[in-house]
């Protein structure tokens, strides 16, 4: 005689998992804004044109920098002051921090940074700045979900760019590069920026997630304790964002949503 089906079973079974996070805090540069190429572009000019100046005045060969060599292993996410920094130590080319106030024209670490930012200020301001659609609707579902939101970004820019791309509405906190040197935090790939955001929100970490697309950005999405780590592949390194602490990576954000994102946790956490 078959067994009577067990409707409080069947029941469980159709119940949603529990959430498991309360708050998502986004990159903005190439997550939520299509801008990382326009800084990758700003990037190039300014080093490209000092280290023109700098093999003339010194009789040495000139190298170009280059996006994937050069802006994603030094620059990418990290802050401004910090990737020219770190460029131009790659190089062996040393130079004085200088200070913020510097000129553009000044041959400071600082200098050169307000160089770049300067051209990237232009670009904006010819060719404007777009929102990716599929992180919009992300945005719009996480929000009708009760999710809160939150944007942590090494960019100075910020300002300018989410009243280009009409996106500060979606934000309860945001923790630019301005933001992060007010408040003495430690740029990329330390979690600093990240966590401040979550503690705007009053969320914890623990069940907060990162949605980032950079190097430095995942790692430190995984050095922060963060509920999860999503990486967004954009540039065909899947592999590279998994190797520097993404829990799951997509190539865009139409490819999760938040069942997607929940289920991804709840495995994670059965994992450990």
């Amino acid at each position: 005689m078959p067994l009577a089906p067990d409707h409080s079973m069947r029941a469980a079974e159709r119940q949603p998992a529990p959430r498991g996070f309360d708050a998502v805090i986004f990159d903005m540069d190439g997550v939520v804004a299509q801008t990382a190429s326009v800084h990758s572009t700003a990037w190039k000019r300014m080093f490209d044109e000092y280290l023109a100046i700098r093999a003339r005045r010194l009789g040495e060969p000139f190298v170009e920098f280059t996006h994937a060599s050069d802006y994603r292993q030094y620059v990418d996410g990290r802050p401004r002051y910090q990737g020219v920094a770190n460029f131009l130590g790659s190089r062996g080319i040393g130079l004085a921090l200088g200070s913020p106030s510097d000129a553009p024209l000044a041959e400071t670490v600082c200098g050169l940074g307000n160089r770049k930012n300067e051209i990237f200020s232009r670009l904006i301001e010819s060719d404007g700045a777009a929102v990716y659609p599929s992180t919009l609707r992300l945005l719009v579902s996480l929000r009708g979900h009760g999710i809160r939101l939150a944007l942590a970004t090494s960019s100075r820019n910020s300002s300018v760019v989410l009243d280009r791309t009409d996106t500060l509405q979606f934000f309860e906190a945001v923790v630019d590069g301005l933001e992060a040197e007010r408040l003495g935090l430690k740029g990329k790939p330390e979690p600093d920026i990240f966590a401040t955001a979550c503690a705007r929100l009053g969320v914890p970490p623990n069940r907060a997630i990162v949605v980032e697309d950079a190097v430095s950005g995942v790692a430190a999405g995984a050095k922060g304790g963060f509920a999860l780590t999503l990486g967004v592949a954009r540039e065909d390194n899947a592999a590279e964002l998994k190797a520097h602490g993404a829990d799951a990576v997509v190539t865009d954000l139409a490819e999760t949503d938040f069942a997607d994102l929940n289920r991804l946790i709840q495995d994670k956490r059965a994992r450990i």
